[in-house]
């Protein structure tokens, strides 16, 4: 079974999309259980799910309510009362191709080894440091993801050893807390990259600088160089590679703003 968890906040435009796009799966309805974690919506989000469980009785579809936290709590509500062998995320704003799991799925299953999986979303391209090898897929590492995050939550399915052996999200941390969790888990999990166009996210538009928490560059900037001081801290990083991720991302930031501007 397939756990899907969907963090949901002021989503009433896209949030019905999202939950259709797991019910047209062709892995199979049977296959999946759904936590739908309402992190303190104020429009009619939850009137929306509410209805739509309602209208699709043959789903298994838990709704959650707290109150804003967060969408690191709001995910780590979901995961810890679900029951999968394996765990999806989706965003209350993106859309699973109907293959998406079925995909996903297959890599699993002729890849025993595989503990994490993500794929491309659309008008999305994967650059270096990744490179696709055999069967399509590209290995994501720790040293990989300092460098370049490739791997969108939507995109997401892993084992659920992974809960185990890495616990949850931090709880208190809002922004590049999915990088923060990626990081975590490349330390005992072999990580992979499926390359094909699986997601639709925020609606095929860009998503980083656009919209969304990941909208807030300087907030994403500081996000970015907490993750890093947290793996010195955890010394998987030595001193000199602290300085030169630290520049590295003070650098990036300022492209980014300039992209942006």
């Amino acid at each position: 079974m397939i756990s899907v968890i969907i963090p949901l906040f002021n989503a009433e435009k896209t949030i019905v999309a999202a939950l259709e796009s797991v019910l047209n799966q062709t892995f199979g309805l049977e296959n999946f259980e759904i936590f739908v974690i309402n992190d303190g919506s104020t429009d009619s989000s939850k009137n929306l799910v509410e209805t739509f469980i309602n209208k699709n009785p043959e789903a298994k579809i838990s709704f959650l309510h707290q109150e804003n936290k967060g969408v690191s709590a709001a995910r780590n509500a979901g995961l810890k009362i679900c029951n999968g062998e394996y765990i999806a995320f989706l965003d209350a704003d993106d859309i699973w191709f109907p293959e998406k799991t079925s995909k996903q799925m297959d890599v699993f299953t002729e890849n025993l080894e595989i503990d994490f999986l993500s794929c491309r979303r659309t008008n999305h391209t994967i650059k270096y440091p990744y490179k696709v090898g055999k069967n399509n897929l590209a290995e994501i590492t720790f040293r990989k993801l300092l460098f370049r995050n490739e791997t969108q939550p939507s995109t997401v399915i892993f084992k659920r050893k992974i809960l185990e052996n890495t616990g949850y999200l931090n709880d208190n941390q809002r922004y590049a807390e999915d990088v923060n969790y990626w990081l975590r888990i490349s330390e005992k999990n072999k990580m992979s990259f499926l390359n094909e166009e699986l997601v639709i996210a925020n609606g095929g538009k860009r998503t980083f600088g656009v919209s969304g928490l990941s909208a807030n560059l300087k907030e994403m900037h500081l996000g970015f160089l907490k993750n890093l001081k947290e793996m010195y801290y955890q010394k998987r990083i030595s001193f000199l590679e602290w300085i030169f991720y630290f520049i590295f991302y003070k650098i990036k930031f300022l492209v980014l703003q300039i992209r942006n501007f």
